[in-house]
């Protein structure tokens, strides 16, 4: 079979009408029916799959929800509930997911390992949660922001259900500025909605310049891999 060209694989950020929600994004978007699609299908497999190189990632941003003050949690996007064991019991967490799936397993782990810090596990859209103004001090997405269909969307979701004062962290791929993993990560990018994430994911698709000067970035291993991203809100 004939090896298909570097040319047809690579897809270069698109810039549309909307720019807060396609700047830097990925040419092969995502829809909540693609997300949903995919998680269904790696709700089997994915702590197996992705649980041990996602790891570091997801202990350093519990760890830091664990150090910031104030106890009502949201993890937007709490997939199986891999990281629901690693808060403080005095933090109070409730979880959204949009895959009833991925929180079927979440809430098998809650009642496993009697979690009773766990408030609630909701079948929301981190974009558009219905949840009230400021109900929380602290918002996290894990693994999250490469997977929604418009990333500015869910940092302003995030803003608008955590209290003025409180924090907001993000831990992520970003695809590299340079180098063999860019052309790797961009030759991927075409297969985002079967994987249900962007492997060519940019962080100013989800930053502005100014959340980027404020915001706090830390490399998580492997490597640099991910960071973590936290914000004041």
């Amino acid at each position: 079979m004939a090896r298909p060209s570097l040319r047809l694989l690579v897809h270069w950020p698109k810039i549309g009408r909307h720019a807060d929600d396609c700047v830097g994004h990925p040419m092969t978007a995502l829809d909540t029916d693609a997300v949903r699609a995919a998680y269904r299908r790696w709700a089997a497999i994915y702590d197996k799959a992705f649980g041990s190189v996602s790891a570091a990632g997801r202990r350093e941003a519990v760890a830091r929800v664990n150090q910031l003050p104030g106890t009502r949690v949201l993890e937007a996007g709490v997939g199986t509930g891999l990281a629901l064991p690693h808060y403080s019991r005095e933090k109070r967490i409730t979880g959204i997911d949009l895959s009833p799936e991925m929180l079927a397993r979440a809430r098998e782990r809650v009642t496993a390992l009697n979690l009773t810090n766990i408030e609630a596990l909701l079948e929301r859209d981190a974009e558009d949660t219905g949840l009230p103004d400021g109900s929380f001090d602290i918002a996290a997405a894990i693994f999250v922001a490469s997977v929604v269909p418009h990333p500015r969307r869910l940092i302003a979701e995030m803003r608008r259900v955590v209290r003025p004062s409180g924090h907001i962290l993000f831990v992520n791929h970003f695809v590299a500025e340079r180098g063999p993993r860019l052309w790797v990560e961009r030759a991927l990018a075409p297969a985002s909605r079967t994987l249900g994430w962007h492997p060519d994911f940019r962080m100013d698709a989800l930053l502005t310049a100014e959340d980027r000067a404020q915001a706090e970035l830390a490399p998580v291993w492997p490597g640099g891999l991910f960071t973590l991203v936290t914000l004041r809100n």
